[in-house]
């Protein structure tokens, strides 16, 4: 060193002013924005790109619940009170006795009207005594 003294300025970075970038912020979520602008451009895009991508990404969970309905003809006829009959083809019931195919037929009926209790079953047979069919009076729970 010659002995002179050298003077050294530190240049200071440009500062952004905090209060500018919390006024930002702050329009933004309170939409002060008008149409046209970049900023309303900008969050109108964000929007889009959630409401698009979110449901590749998050998973909801809100699956359809699967009903596995029978392939059966079932028909469905007022019975003149207010209340349905269910006409179920007798191919479709492969349950023996009385509570097995009534639990069958339930399970045949549900899925096509939701939760429900049976009230009354009739069997349908030809002339020659063979079943053809049930009819079933259901009741809502």
């Amino acid at each position: 060193m010659d002995g002179t003294k050298t003077n050294a300025t530190v240049m200071a970075a440009p500062t952004v002013p905090m209060s500018g970038i919390w006024r930002t912020i702050r329009d933004y979520i309170f939409w002060s924005y008008e149409r046209g602008t970049i900023q309303y451009d900008v969050m109108v895009t964000l929007i889009l790109l959630f409401v698009f991508l979110s449901p590749k990404l998050i998973n909801f969970k809100d699956k359809p619940v699967e009903h596995n309905p029978h392939r059966t003809a079932v028909a469905v006829v007022p019975d003149g009170q207010g209340g349905l009959i269910y006409q179920i083809e007798a191919a479709a019931v492969t349950a023996q006795g009385d509570g097995p195919v009534r639990n069958q037929l339930l399970q045949i009926i549900e899925p096509i009207s939701g939760e429900v209790s049976i009230a009354k079953i009739e069997p349908v047979r030809d002339g020659s005594g063979r079943l053809l069919r049930y009819k079933v009076w259901v009741a809502r729970q």
